[in-house]
């Protein structure tokens, strides 16, 4: 009997087509020849996901300039079922269109991403100073808003490079972001799965909530890593929103839980805190293995286990 093909799977991000996000969609090799879906922002690609209606989405979580993409961090704390499963790092550069036709001089109202606007606004400073700012779902959605958009009073817009190739815009300056270097993390989010096998460069992310307010609570979490040998890439603070003052912490933190530091480290945790969200463990992009001393490799931990072990059972512990 012939196979059955498999089944097409449907991949959710932010749209239209031509975004970052797009390109970070573009690295999943999984995601090659299957459906992608366009979407208006994080909450509704995340609630295709929930809903079944997409296998996984693509969203930005962090940013090398301007830090954690909030809105992300907070969907992820707040919605149940969701899991990360991998990390997908994009070079972020911009360039300043405009419909044909106009001239640096004449723009004044500028269409933008806020987080695309904040890593411009020096070279828009510097150039424009009067302008305005008119924030747009996405780059892409910019140009959109822009060639929409004949009684906004919109000028230009600040969008990818290649933008021309999709829409009729000119470029009017390229590389007008302050830093050339910037980079764009993303993640892809599924259902909540089984966590698969250790790549040896890996990744774990945790969102976690303190027991009290008091002087040494934040402390006491972090010695949980601490002890255990386990480094911390992201340490973010967000606001539980019940009242002032209550945080929750966003954590990346080196290794796979799997690992016996990092699993042992999550038990000291869930201990600790009165809610903690399990996000994913998955490889890292940049294939960075984190560095650990022997005190704390897989080894160290079964030796002391087994150590125990003998002292439960009344064997000789001098032999460990």
């Amino acid at each position: 009997m012939p196979e059955t093909p498999a089944p097409t799977r449907r991949y959710s991000y932010l749209g239209p087509a031509g975004t970052f996000t797009e390109a970070a969609l573009r690295q999943v090799p999984e995601a090659v020849d299957q459906e992608w879906k366009p979407v208006a922002n994080v909450g509704e690609a995340l609630s295709d996901v929930v809903s079944g209606v997409s296998d996984a989405a693509m969203i930005a979580i962090e940013n090398s300039i301007d830090g954690g993409v909030t809105v992300a961090q907070d969907a992820l704390a707040t919605i149940p079922g969701l899991q990360i499963i991998g990390e997908y790092l994009v070079p972020v550069s911009f360039v300043l269109v405009a419909r044909p036709g106009t001239r640096i001089d004449e723009v004044s109202v500028v269409a933008a991403h806020p987080v695309a606007y904040g890593q411009c606004r020096a070279w828009l400073d510097e150039r424009r100073p009067r302008h305005q700012h008119m924030p747009a779902a996405s780059n892409v959605q910019a140009v959109a808003d822009l060639l929409a958009a004949s009684g906004s009073g919109i000028d230009a817009a600040i969008a990818p490079p290649g933008i021309e190739r999709h829409y009729d815009v000119e470029v009017l300056a390229e590389g007008i972001a302050e830093n050339p270097d910037a980079v764009t993390r993303f993640v892809l989010v599924s259902r909540t799965t089984p966590v698969g096998e250790p790549s040896g460069a890996d990744k774990t992310s945790l969102i976690v909530e303190l027991p009290d307010d008091r002087a040494g609570a934040l402390l006491e979490l972090l010695e949980q890593f601490a002890t255990r040998g386990v480094n911390l890439t992201l340490l973010a603070s967000r606001p539980i929103g019940d009242r002032m003052g209550r945080y929750r912490f966003v954590i990346d933190a080196e290794g796979h839980v799997r690992d016996e530091r990092v699993a042992d480290a999550l038990l000291g945790v869930k201990r600790y805190s009165p809610r903690v969200v399990f996000l994913g463990s998955y490889p890292r992009a940049d294939r960075i293995a984190a560095t650990t001393h022997d005190v704390h490799d897989d080894d160290a931990f079964r030796d002391a286990r087994d150590w125990l072990r003998t002292i439960l059972t009344g064997q000789d512990a001098e032999a460990f």
